[in-house]
């Protein structure tokens, strides 16, 4: 039994002290890029060192965080090979952060045996935590989370489509698309924003192209004991362990909502 509170509580206290106090006040040299339109900050590195140290205190687990694999990337095999792992993002939605926007987060998983059986998620200028546990429901500062069934009619579903990644022909199908929606935009950039809408009832649907372990784990997990479904466009379920080369979310409120959105949005 993993102490859920206390990795809250370890996400909560890295907001604080490290992320927080950092809000709209970085400097120019405290930004940097990663890889090609992937911005890394001061703040990120800091607050990864900081989560993964206390992490490692409550289970003595790999930790394979966003920035570490950026550093060193054969440490995401570890959600292949070791029995249990932890999955950190340590500031979800740095670009945002970097804007001065709001829309940020930061993110944690326990992954065992490849599937992810605990997620946790913080929105820190709002202060919201959101919490999951395989089995035993989805919570938002201690109110369980339950997402209604969506509408039945296209015409009425709202979501998200991070268009940003995705190969020319499968965008063109998806603006193609859009109009048979009530309204689909781009999201928040930033999952630990945009699953927490979906969870909420704010949206119906998220689709992604790109599927990095520590920015979807936390919050399949979420929508899933909240009794939304997250599967891969062939109807396989998702998990972190899943390689590089497996392409592809679809995200839904529930079951006739997920193969509604598949039929209409996915070529």
């Amino acid at each position: 039994m993993i102490d859920m509170d206390a990795v809250t509580g370890i996400l909560r206290d890295a907001a604080r002290e490290v992320i927080l106090p950092r809000a709209r006040s970085l400097s120019e040299g405290e930004v940097m890029e990663k890889g090609p339109g992937e911005l890394v900050t001061v703040v990120d590195q800091e607050a990864e060192r900081v989560i993964t140290a206390r992490l490692r205190g409550l289970v003595d687990a790999p930790v394979v965080g966003e920035e570490a694999v950026a550093a060193d990337p054969s440490l995401v095999e570890a959600l292949r090979t070791e029995p249990v792992v932890w999955l950190v993002d340590p500031l979800d939605g740095t670009r945002n952060f970097v804007e001065g926007r709001r829309e940020y987060g930061v993110m944690a998983a326990l992954v065992h045996g490849g599937e992810t059986v605990a997620a946790w998620i913080v929105q820190p200028e709002w202060d919201r935590a959101y919490a999951a546990e395989r089995g035993a429901g989805a919570w938002r500062d201690g109110t369980r989370l339950r997402r209604d069934p969506a509408p039945t009619d296209p015409g009425r579903l709202r979501g998200s489509v991070l268009t940003r990644f995705l190969a020319p022909e499968a965008r063109r199908h998806v603006e193609a698309s859009v109009p048979r929606f009530a309204g689909v935009d781009g999201g928040a950039h930033c999952s630990a924003v945009d699953y927490p809408l979906l969870c909420e009832g704010s949206r119906d649907f998220l689709l992604f192209h790109r599927t990095l372990p520590w920015d979807h784990a936390p919050g399949a997990l979420l929508l899933a004991e909240a009794g939304g479904v997250s599967r891969r466009p062939d109807g396989t379920p998702y998990r972190p362990d899943q390689g590089p080369d497996v392409l592809g979310l679809l995200n839904a409120a529930d079951e006739t909502c997920w193969k509604t959105v598949r039929e209409l949005l996915l070529p």
